[in-house]
């Protein structure tokens, strides 16, 4: 008797959470009170049990897009219906689910079952954190029930990276790539049921090493490519990306979009790209994305001269933004830090322009060939724009290069995959304008609203020097009266500043926008946290 009792009270239970969750029974409060229905009632109910979820007793229901739990209350002797608010957890926040067990000192299998483990992600702002909902019931058959179910469920989410290919840059930054992937990384990938297989590499250092590991991996036993690195390492593993994808494909000249996504684990000083995908430079938050399958599709850039391919890119700086970084990278001794505030003094201190020719083809200009033609030659005049004079510092942007200390970006107009890069020209004005300039990208507004700065929506920009304006090699640092000299086309070198990697280009630049070129993990950020910006300007 006491067994079919129970059975007709669970089976009472379950069918009042359903009809609370679902909105098909009428309360008495007015219908301006009433709560409304958290479940859809088209959706399917996979499972109904009793949790206890922290001290008190729940009806629990599983969807497969979401969970709910329901407090247990006696009923009212006045006949009442309260309906509480039910707690919701949308299946596709759910990072892995373990279930629970008590073992004593020194066990590692076994033990008595407690309940489901479910570990989750929440959002304070942009950052992503770990968190976890324990259901209780000492019942095995009724958790493993439950921890099947929701492993099933969890399966089914398309996206989602079961084994990664990790590059780790153990010389990035302040060497705390290893401490960063090791404390942070892997324990999330552990939890998550993620595989992965590690090379170590000092990937800006040895040029051309991720493409040699990229041509030998099989792209078919991985989900995807984690970097744990700054914003060189990040650019070298995409370069090779695309590569590989072109050789796929069997198309040199054509760019070929990479077949696996990307994930960035920051690491670096600045981290831009992870900053422009995440809005915060926080390794948890990275990792969340990574294993919530979170994928942005963005564009890229490739780096032409004589008909050549360079590279593939995000970014890159002509005049001073080169010549800070080169100053910077004589300094390696320096701290980071230091050594950027002693390369930005320095370069504004001796701020002079660039004598060059800069072409442009806007976005809205219809471009049929712009992915099989290697020199541009061969492209309508009515295309371009063309302008000559000098000029102080020379953008081209694909994403919004967004950072700490700049939280819109230092091209705040553009987008990850908006099919075009914005081009910022700064032309000739006196220092204390410029250093205006660089210190309103720390602002939220107006980041560009100076009558010296011209911007544009490209899909194409040729930067063509007449002429090396700088100091000589062997030129005292402390020289502040140091004349300047002009090097012939033939022999100048001009420092570019490509994605945080300094890159010496004797000749004339051509850069092409390539839409959707590479899938990154994350999402599309407007404005990332900010900082104190450098106190040196």
């Amino acid at each position: 008797m006491s067994t079919r009792k129970e059975e007709k009270d669970n089976k009472g239970r379950r069918k009042r959470t359903e009809e609370k969750l679902s909105g098909r029974k009428k309360k008495k409060e007015k219908p301006e009170e009433e709560h409304k229905p958290e479940v859809d009632r088209s959706e399917c109910v996979l499972l109904c049990g009793i949790f206890k979820v922290g001290k008190k007793s729940h009806d629990v229901l599983l969807t497969s897009t979401r969970l709910t739990w329901v407090p247990i209350l006696p009923e009212s002797p006045t006949g009442e219906v309260c309906t509480p608010l039910p707690g919701v957890l949308m299946v596709r926040d759910i990072l892995s689910v373990k279930v629970k067990r008590r073992r004593a000192a020194g066990q590692r299998s076994g033990g008595a079952v407690l309940g489901v483990a479910l570990f989750y992600c929440k959002r304070r702002g942009r950052r992503l954190e770990e968190d976890t909902l324990h259901l209780h019931n000492a019942s095995s058959e009724h958790t493993h029930a439950w921890y099947n179910t929701l492993r099933e469920v969890l399966t089914g989410l398309s996206g989602r990276p079961r084994c990664v290919k990790v590059f780790i840059n153990p010389s990035s930054h302040k060497k705390e790539a290893v401490h960063i992937y090791r404390e942070h990384v892997a324990p999330l990938f552990k939890m998550a049921d993620v595989r992965t297989d590690i090379t170590w590499s000092v990937l800006t250092e040895r040029r051309g090493h991720a493409l040699s590991v990229m041509k030998e991996l099989k792209l078919e036993d991985f989900d995807g490519v984690v970097c744990v690195g700054g914003d060189g390492s990040v650019a070298e593993l995409c370069h090779a990306l695309v590569l590989r994808a072109q050789l796929d494909a069997n198309s040199p000249n054509i760019p070929v979009r990479a077949s696996l996504p990307l994930g960035i684990i920051p690491a670096g000083s600045t981290d831009v790209v992870s900053c422009s995908v995440h809005g915060v430079r926080d390794p948890v938050t990275a990792a969340i994305h990574i294993i919530l399958g979170h994928v942005q599709h963005v564009d890229m850039c490739s780096f032409w001269s004589l008909g050549q391919l360079l590279r593939f890119g995000f970014s890159a700086m002509f005049g001073f933004g080169g010549r800070s970084l080169a100053r910077a990278e004589k300094k390696r001794w320096m701290p980071s830090s230091r050594r950027r505030g002693y390369a930005l003094v320095k370069t504004l201190a001796r701020l002079r322009p660039e004598d060059c020719q800069l072409s442009f083809r806007t976005s809205h200009v219809k471009d049929q060939d712009r992915d099989d033609e290697q020199d541009g030659d061969s492209e309508g005049v009515e295309s371009w724009t063309t302008n000559e004079g000098l000029y102080l510092s020379i953008s081209v942007m694909a994403i919004p290069c967004l950072s700490p200390h700049a939280p819109r970006g230092l091209a705040p107009d553009t987008k990850l995959s908006n099919g075009s890069a914005a081009l910022i020209a700064v032309g000739h004005t006196s220092r204390s304008e410029f250093v205006k300039h660089l210190k309103r990208y720390s602002s939220s507004t107006g980041q560009l609203d100076f009558s010296f700065v011209e911007t544009h929506a490209v899909t194409a920009v040729r930067l063509r020097p007449r002429g090396l304006i700088g100091c000589s090699e062997d030129e005292s640092e402390d020289d502040s009266k140091a004349i300047p000299i002009i090097q012939s086309d033939s022999t100048a070198s001009f420092p570019w500043n490509i994605d945080g990697e300094l890159v010496q280009i004797p000749n004339e630049v051509l850069i092409r926008v390539h839409p959707a070129l590479i899938s990154l993990y994350g999402e599309d950020v407007d404005e990332a946290e900010s900082q104190a910006s450098c106190s040196c300007i």
